[in-house]
């Protein structure tokens, strides 16, 4: 199709792949917020549930864990959780962007702005 225009014709290739990628990346960006992902503490007696862009979106406490005198420790299961979570968030984020560069032929470690 670009016979005699040299390395052109692989210009309009890259052009090509890169617009694609574009649109995967923004779709990508999109379906993050509707990917969920669980961190929990305690034994799973305090469990948070993040989007794949870190936004917590639902806390449940096991009421068990509800006594006068244990309010530091139901603090910091809660904090714990949401930890888990951000830390799930981060990791399944960084995993879905992982498959859309390497289907590109990009390489697996490259770092992409978002």
């Amino acid at each position: 199709m670009f016979k005699g225009l040299g390395n052109l014709g692989d210009m309009a290739g890259m052009m090509k792949k890169a617009q694609e990628m574009q649109k995967r990346m923004a779709q990508l960006q999109e379906d993050l917020h509707s990917m969920l992902v669980e961190g929990q503490s305690g034994a799973g007696l305090v469990k948070a549930t993040a989007s794949a862009k870190g936004e917590l979106k639902g806390l449940d406490i096991d009421p068990s864990i509800f006594n006068g005198d244990d309010k530091e420790v139901v603090e910091d299961l809660i904090l714990a959780a949401i930890k888990d979570a951000q830390g799930k968030a981060a990791a399944r984020a960084e995993a879905e962007m992982s498959k859309i560069t390497e289907e590109m032929g990009l390489p697996k470690d490259i770092k992409m702005p978002f």
